[in-house]
């Protein structure tokens, strides 16, 4: 989880102005590096989430987006993080603007890697439930889990589920994920 570009305090306008085809989220000012393209596995799983999401959301006022995909959990108090979840829904469409998502989505899905399950499972973990994210799941691809993380009162209450479940998304009313169909190969 080594911070990249860690020689100053870096703020969202920092950000938007590197010139570089590499990828960073900035989390509380501190720049990271993301990985090359995710390996195929990580790809499958992301690309059979947002199919199952997406299907579900045709015709409803909720959006989902895949990385990359910028979101800035709180501008207008926050200008130094700047996050890439895998997969994001946003029902509130003016949160959205040309450069993302400017607020807390509703939902957030990150997608374990070696690289980034520091990142992903405590840095971001606090950010989102400072920020309000509603829910928040982490998958991970080596023991075929989804952790969902539902707010309620101010905190995070989880559930893990296994490789055979079906997992309610609970800001989506009506919404399940299959994960045999997440995980298939």
């Amino acid at each position: 989880m080594d911070a990249i570009r860690n020689d100053k305090h870096y703020t969202y306008a920092d950000y938007a102005s590197w010139d570089t085809d590499d990828r960073y989220e900035l989390i509380d000012g501190v720049a990271y590096m993301m990985s090359p393209a995710p390996g195929r596995r990580h790809q499958g799983i992301q690309f059979n989430l947002s199919l199952q999401i997406g299907n579900f959301l045709k015709g409803k006022t909720c959006r989902a987006f895949a990385a990359p995909f910028d979101v800035r959990l709180d501008a207008a108090h926050d200008d130094d993080t700047v996050v890439q979840p895998d997969i994001v829904v946003i029902c509130d469409r003016s949160k959205l603007d040309d450069k993302g998502c400017n607020g807390a989505p509703d939902l957030v899905i990150e997608i374990l890697s070696p690289s980034s399950l520091q990142r992903d499972v405590l840095l971001k973990f606090n950010k989102y439930l400072q920020a309000g994210v509603r829910e928040y799941w982490v998958v991970d691809p080596d023991r075929k889990t989804a952790s969902v993380h539902v707010l309620d009162g101010g905190r995070y209450y989880t559930t893990v589920y296994g490789e055979t479940s079906t997992v309610p998304v609970h800001v989506l009313e009506g919404c399940t994920v299959s994960l045999p169909d997440v995980f298939a190969e």
